[in-house]
């Protein structure tokens, strides 16, 4: 027979048990948790790798947020095409002429300093490749672009080749951050941060902005034009950021390159 004392003791023990139990079970639930943390934090971690792999943050380099023009500068090619074959006049100056929803914009365009640029830009815009296009980024902070060229309205669309880079040096030698002057009215093309990598896109600076000399500046955008740019740029990004969509919607309605 079970004496009062004995039984006292057996509940004790199963009540220990069971609380040793729920602790067991609670660690256990707790581990799953911080697995599952774990795991997300890695994905989190490994999917911003793979966009700065892949050039959307401009290799990473977060004071160039510009090109950074290229994070979104950025141009994958989705699909590969031949690059154009030389066909204009590499020691003349041509304009390029941006009908835009928010009004007009054009540059001029040395092809003597861009020649392969200049040429890669008149062989799109013939064959209406800017048209209907959207200016995708505004950035208005630390430096201030407006990004266009891209067919897809994303950042990751470009002509299917790479154009060379070309006339780095001409903008100065690098302070001690490695950046030069972009000055306002200044066109240049966007790429992933690295060499080589341009593509369709470019952006139009409307003030000085500070950027490695990375950027091939080919144009030079005419006084109408760079006060097109300042309405937009006054009207900030969709969101408010300081670097997104423009809340101006800006669209390329008709891209044309004529020799001057």
């Amino acid at each position: 027979m079970v004496t009062s004392d004995q039984r006292r003791r057996q509940l004790a023990r199963e009540k220990y048990e069971r609380q040793q139990k729920r602790r067991a079970e609670a660690r256990r639930k707790s581990r799953q948790r911080l697995a599952v943390i774990g795991a997300a934090s890695a994905v989190v971690i490994a999917t911003l790798v793979g966009l700065v792999v892949g050039g959307v943050f401009d290799g990473g380099d977060t004071k160039d947020s510009a090109a950074d023009p290229s994070s979104s500068p950025s141009a994958p090619t989705p699909k590969k095409s031949p690059s154009p074959a030389m066909a204009i006049d590499d020691k003349a100056k041509y304009t390029f002429d941006l009908k835009t929803s928010a009004g007009d914009v054009k540059f001029e365009m040395d092809a003597a300093k861009t020649p392969q640029t200049v040429n890669s830009f008149k062989s799109l815009a013939d064959k209406g490749f800017f048209d209907k296009t959207k200016c995708h980024r505004l950035v208005t902070g630390g430096i201030f672009v407006l990004q266009c060229g891209d067919p897809e309205g994303t950042g990751m669309g470009g002509p299917g080749y790479n154009v060379p880079d070309e006339n780095l040096d001409s903008l100065g030698k690098p302070n001690e951050q490695g950046q030069v002057v972009y000055p306002a009215g200044t066109v240049a093309m966007a790429n992933t941060g690295r060499p080589g990598t341009g593509g369709s896109q470019f952006f139009l600076v409307y003030k000085d902005s500070p950027l490695a000399p990375s950027y091939t500046p080919f144009g030079k955008i005419d006084a109408a034009g760079l006060k097109v740019l300042e309405e937009v740029a006054k009207a900030g990004t969709a969101d408010g950021a300081q670097d997104g969509a423009p809340k101006t919607p800006v669209t390329i309605e008709k891209g044309t390159v004529t020799k001057n």
